[in-house]
């Protein structure tokens, strides 16, 4: 019978601090940003500049820098095989651009 009361005891201190504790810990007043955005946030960033700084080495490698002109706002020009011109952005994609809106450097 003592163990009968004990068990109970036992399951009755759990299930008061098993509902007690979820009440506690979500507590909205104190959580301000979202952790899954900031991490969400943090992760693009990184993978933004690392597709960049692939992007500008591969560019580098295979195809031509054009060193008198820059973009519109100062980028670096490349020229692919096809004699295009284009600047790599800040997420690592190519943005052709005309020869006319090259700027001199």
């Amino acid at each position: 019978m003592k163990n009968v009361v004990k068990v109970v005891a036992i399951a009755l201190c759990t299930a008061v601090i098993g509902f007690a504790t979820p009440s506690i810990a979500q507590n909205h007043d104190t959580l301000k940003v979202n952790p899954d955005h900031a991490i969400k946030k943090a992760a693009n960033k990184v993978g933004n500049k690392t597709a960049e700084l692939a992007v500008k080495g591969a560019s580098k490698v295979a195809d031509k820098t054009y060193a008198s002109k820059v973009g519109p706002s100062g980028q670096t020009i490349y020229i692919d095989k096809n004699s295009k011109y284009y600047y790599v952005n800040k997420k690592g994609a190519k943005v052709y651009v005309s020869k006319a809106r090259l700027k001199n450097k």
